[in-house]
């Protein structure tokens, strides 16, 4: 069987802050290859380095050591100017927290990246709002942030990464401020209509209850990648 296109792949990877007593390893040589059309889940306790080799494939920490490979492309031999270009363009990041902008209504926060590319604001926010039909959110483009629960306010989150169409889509923790009908419903609404061949998901999490929805599951521990609980 062909396996699919790589879309991630990180080779020795390895990143440690601090010397001499203060030394610590925080990623310890770790392979991994993630593919199109593919969700795949990093799973491992806090504290195991998930969030810092999530930080290095994304182009946000430079590794100590290793490669990161991003839709064939070195990462970390780019410019600084390069890699806000690469990140911008192709990578979509749907945050723990969301980070929504509480001034600005739904149909803004989408459009935030379709602005930073120097689009027009009408038609940003035109875009904008055809996402959030698109992730079940008609007619609340207008609405701000507190007024939405946390699951739509997670929908505005998905439709903001979404709305460059990038190849890569990271989500960090995605259910951790949500209850866990709510986690699960916004976890396979991701699969049955975000995921798609031209795409990869990412999503670290240590919430084992929307382990059914990966495609494959990577565990992570003291820096290492442990295991591979599912596999293709």
């Amino acid at each position: 069987m062909n396996l699919p296109q790589v879309a991630i792949s990180a080779n020795h990877l390895s990143k440690w802050f601090g010397e001499g007593q203060t030394h610590v390893m925080a990623v310890r040589e770790v392979n991994v290859q993630a593919h199109f059309g593919e969700m795949l889940f990093l799973v491992g306790p806090s504290g195991s380095g998930k969030t810092t080799f999530l930080s290095m494939i994304s182009g946000i920490l430079r590794p100590s050591e290793g490669q990161v490979q991003v839709l064939g492309s070195d990462l970390w031999s780019m410019s600084a100017d390069q890699l806000a270009s690469f990140r911008l363009n192709h990578l979509g990041f749907v945050f723990q927290d969301f980070h929504l902008f509480p001034r600005l209504t739904a149909a803004e926060n989408v459009a935030i990246p379709l602005i930073l590319r120097g689009d027009d604001w009408v038609h940003s926010i035109l875009r904008s709002e055809a996402m959030l039909e698109t992730v079940g959110l008609p007619n609340r483009g207008q609405t701000l942030p507190v007024k939405l629960s946390g699951g739509e306010q997670q929908r505005v989150a998905i439709a903001r990464a979404m709305v460059g169409e990038p190849e890569i889509m990271i989500f960090d923790e995605p259910t951790a401020s949500l209850d866990g009908d709510t986690g699960k419903k916004i976890i396979a609404f991701v699969k049955q209509n975000i995921l798609n061949s031209k795409r990869c998901i990412l999503i670290v999490t240590h919430d084992s209850r929307i382990n059914e929805y990966a495609d494959r599951i990577v565990q992570m521990e003291n820096g290492q990648i442990f295991d591979s609980l599912k596999g293709i």
